[in-house]
């Protein structure tokens, strides 16, 4: 069977995927990161192209949850959703214990679950936070919003530690706190989108210690208050961004490259923000292509050294 681009074609050969069914579905999550994660499918791309399928196939899975939880055209209550969230996991739970899945996005998941034995917990983790989002919109401490950003990111991470074959077991703590660096930066850059959604994912007694309610949050003014707010949720990224980095330096030398673009390309975004002067209600702070160029070039031949001197890695 034909995929829709050779590159593709090759990278699931190169996982050794056969089955034409399995490539379709791999496809189809490859399509959803390359049109929804361009960053992070940027980074991807850095991976040896026997574990991008996998990696695809994750990213594939979140991107479905997620779109049942915020697709502001759906017609679907609340509780419709909820109900939907259920049956995906339902469904997804039962396909892995059958071995396989006709779905066409959790056919590629289920695949790469048994491949790599990635524990189902972290999907049930995964799928508690999406529940969360359906109800609520704010967090009062950073520990109730931790609970959400656990499963919403740091499990993303977790997911993917396998595939990326780390030597040490505290390579999973430091993914942890990279993945939950990444959704903070997030949350830096998208207050005001977020307000639009009818939430707020900075923690309300942090925002309340320099003055800041969501009263003021939705003046959408970036006052001296505001901006220092947001300069101390920022030192917090690049504490945790800090303590992510010997946990990259574990993993297989072929998969590196990708995981530190991704470190640099995603934590800068607290850079951007500081870049606009924390103007966040009125623009948006992105790593210009400049700068994403500047990063994944130098790790792309750094990748190809990699590979060869030591080997691409498992591929499942």
């Amino acid at each position: 069977m034909r995929q829709d681009g050779s590159v593709s074609e090759r990278e699931l050969d190169a996982a050794g995927i056969t089955d034409p069914d399995l490539r379709a579905s791999y496809e189809r999550c490859r399509q959803l990161n390359a049109e929804h994660g361009k960053t992070y499918y940027l980074a991807t791309q850095l991976l040896p192209p026997g574990k991008r399928p996998y990696v695809h196939a994750l990213y594939g899975f979140a991107r479905y949850a997620d779109e049942i939880v915020d697709d502001l055209g759906s017609t679907l209550s609340t509780a419709e959703k909820s109900a939907a969230l259920d049956r995906l996991g339902e469904e997804f739970y039962a396909d892995v214990e059958r071995g396989r899945s006709s779905h066409p996005v959790s056919a590629a998941v289920v695949d790469t679950v048994l491949r790599w034995d990635i524990p189902l917990a972290h999907f049930e983790a995964f799928l508690h936070s999406m529940r969360m989002d359906l109800t609520v919109t704010d967090y009062a401490t950073y520990d109730d919003l931790y609970e959400y950003v656990y499963g919403s990111a740091a499990v993303i991470g977790l997911q993917m530690v396998p595939i990326l074959e780390p030597s040490t077991p505290t390579a999973a703590d430091r993914a942890t706190d990279l993945g939950v660096a990444f959704q903070l930066a997030n949350f830096v850059r998208d207050v005001g989108e977020d307000l639009d959604r009818g939430r707020i994912y900075l923690p309300l007694t942090e925002l309340a210690e320099f003055g800041v309610t969501p009263q003021v949050l939705h003046r959408r003014v970036a006052t001296p208050a505001v901006k220092a707010a947001l300069a101390a949720q920022i030192a917090r990224v690049r504490e945790l961004e800090e303590r992510s980095r010997p946990g990259i330096a574990a993993l297989h030398p072929a998969t590196q490259p990708c995981i530190e673009a991704a470190r640099v390309l995603y934590c800068g975004i607290v850079d951007a923000v500081e870049d606009i002067d924390y103007e966040v209600f009125d623009r948006r702070a992105t790593v210009s292509m400049r700068r994403r160029l500047a990063v994944a070039l130098p790790a792309w031949r750094q990748a190809r050294v990699n590979r060869r001197r030591f080997g691409p890695g498992r591929v499942g």
